[in-house]
């Protein structure tokens, strides 16, 4: 699938890795609608991107009726839509066993209804209307491309929550690819190591130096247009499917 036909719904897409997808699938020719919470970045996003371009819907991914009538709408204002890629994610640090008291509950759960359940809730409401497409390029009809984390297979201490809900998006990916297949709809996932993200913007230099450090080659932090360029390449190679790719520079998270 060409980038300039894509029209894509991007999750988290007003920031960090969902913002450098936009731009990215923009740059080429693509259009984007993005799905986020942050309004007052919403505007700046748009700004930058185009309007002609961008559209904004203000969504929460854990909200089935919502994602449902927001991912309508946007197919009808990008004029189809044939991509979803998740990038919407909170941390959920904490201990499983705090110094006050044992994580409360709704800190796991909420953390699962947000990276996990979010993924799938988008996913299943922009398949249900890519199996409709006309078919491209190998019977293709859309791709559906998740973000999990390098946490979903080497967590660190107080990374419960997270790695459970990252590692649900990579145990969904190769199902969710086999049973969309009759569709001619690819599922694909991403699992990034450390990136450069405005969480690692407010965090000192010497903290940075040192995650930077621990990345065996090249010893730095990821940069979100690698992350977007890799979505690129997905978008575009149809013989990629159900599987998850981790872009991390081979680092290895230490338990802490």
């Amino acid at each position: 699938m060409q980038i300039q036909n894509i029209r894509a719904v991007i999750t988290g897409g007003v920031s960090g890795l969902g913002f450098a997808v936009a731009q990215h699938i923009v740059k080429h020719g693509g259009k984007v609608a993005l799905f986020d919470i942050n309004d007052d970045k919403a505007s700046t996003a748009i700004a930058e991107l185009g309007a002609d371009n961008a559209f904004y819907f203000r969504t929460d991914v854990a909200d089935e009726a919502q994602v449902e009538t927001n991912v309508a709408a946007a197919k009808e204002k990008l004029g189809g839509l044939n991509a979803a890629i998740n990038c919407a994610g909170i941390l959920g640090a904490g201990r499983v066993l705090g110094k006050e008291a044992p994580m409360p509950l709704k800190q796991f759960s909420t953390t699962v209804m947000v990276n996990l359940v979010g993924s799938f809730n988008v996913a299943k409401a922009a398949a249900n209307l890519m199996q409709h497409n006309d078919e491209q390029t190998d019977k293709e009809r859309g791709v559906i491309i998740n973000t999990a984390s390098v946490a979903a297979y080497d967590g660190q201490i107080g990374q419960a929550a997270y790695s459970a809900s990252k590692g649900g998006v990579v145990g969904m990916t190769l199902p969710m690819a086999r049973e969309l297949a009759r569709f001619g709809i690819r599922v694909m996932t991403i699992a990034p190591g450390i990136f450069w993200t405005p969480m690692v913007d407010g965090m000192a230099q010497a903290v940075q130096d040192s995650l930077s450090a621990s990345i065996p080659f090249p010893s730095r932090l990821g940069k979100p247009e690698e992350f977007a360029e890799l979505v690129g390449f997905i978008l575009q190679n149809t013989y990629l499917n159900g599987e998850t790719i981790r872009l991390d520079g081979a680092v290895r998270l230490a338990p802490k």
